[in-house]
């Protein structure tokens, strides 16, 4: 991109990006230490962003630009103690920062494992709330390669704490994971097969939450032929109008007081990913403002 295009998410000049005007706050955390299969989400934000100097900022189903709202990106988070249990430490500081100030937060990962710390953050601000989960994967391990923050676990750390859960776009689990559902599962399964049509699965997603909610993408969540560039890119994933109309839904009808998006492992020959990515979470912040002018 052009040096007047600025680097930060949608190339937003200063009057729109600066921290103490922007209502948004994107927050890079480039941590990648548990990954199994695919490796490469630590570039993830950033590959996000340069993607989004790219869009239009102009929302033709919304009718005006989400970014009049401003939004701040932040210098990338920095590890300097990168096990697992450290890092739900690091990222809780860092996201209950931006709380503090009023902000709504964006979190860029990285691995899925980041979600615990945010959630986290967020239930200390807003009491309770519960969690939306796009995913391929349910991650309710107990434990992973001999940690209990692995990727593959961080359901299983917030469904305990957690005022209602919908896990939509599942599509893979253990049979440890299968099991636990059985006996402890009281929330709903929206499995890939059942979210191809109607808004069914949509109704029943929404009907399990309290007024406020955190949303997490895996970007895996979303069929590979949309989002390649992942780790583990299980075949039958959501599709992206559905995906979409069950967002405005879920910005409309409960307060999202949270979200992140995790897991792009970008490569620079499928750009279409990244820039699919920065669309989506562009599009997300244009809901949850769509909402608020009612």
């Amino acid at each position: 991109m052009p040096d007047y295009y600025p680097n930060n998410f949608g190339g937003l000049p200063p009057e729109l990006s600066g921290l103490e005007s922007s209502r948004f706050v994107i927050l890079s955390l480039p941590y990648e230490v548990t990954t199994s299969y695919g490796k490469g989400t630590k570039f993830g934000p950033r590959a996000i962003i340069e993607a989004s100097r790219n869009m239009e900022l102009y929302d033709d189903e919304l009718g005006f630009e989400p970014c009049d709202a401003g939004i701040h990106t932040t210098e990338d988070i920095l590890f300097h103690d990168a096990s697992p249990r450290a890092m739900v430490d690091t990222v809780k500081e860092a996201v209950a920062y931006y709380l503090a100030a009023g902000k709504f937060v964006v979190a860029l990962g990285g691995e899925h494992n980041l979600t615990f710390p945010v959630f986290l953050a967020h239930r200390d601000v807003h009491g309770d709330i519960g969690i939306v989960q796009i995913d391929a994967h349910a991650d309710l391990r107990e434990t992973y390669e001999g940690s209990p923050f692995n990727h593959a676990c961080v359901m299983r750390r917030i469904v305990g704490c957690s005022a209602g859960t919908a896990q939509v776009g599942i599509r893979s689990l253990s049979r440890e994971e299968a099991d636990f559902l059985k006996e402890r599962g009281t929330w709903p399964v929206l499995w890939a097969r059942d979210c191809q049509a109607g808004e069914e699965w949509m109704d029943r997603a929404i009907a399990a939450l309290p007024p406020k909610v955190y949303l997490t993408v895996d970007v895996d969540g979303l069929d590979p032929s949309l989002v390649p560039c992942t780790g583990t890119p299980e075949p039958g994933g959501l599709q992206w109008y559905p995906t979409l109309s069950f967002l405005r839904r879920l910005c409309a009808e409960r307060s999202v007081i949270g979200m992140d998006v995790m897991e792009l492992a970008p490569d620079r020959g499928h750009v279409a990913s990244d820039f699919l990515v920065a669309r989506l979470i562009y599009k997300i912040l244009g809901f949850i403002q769509a909402s608020d002018r009612g």
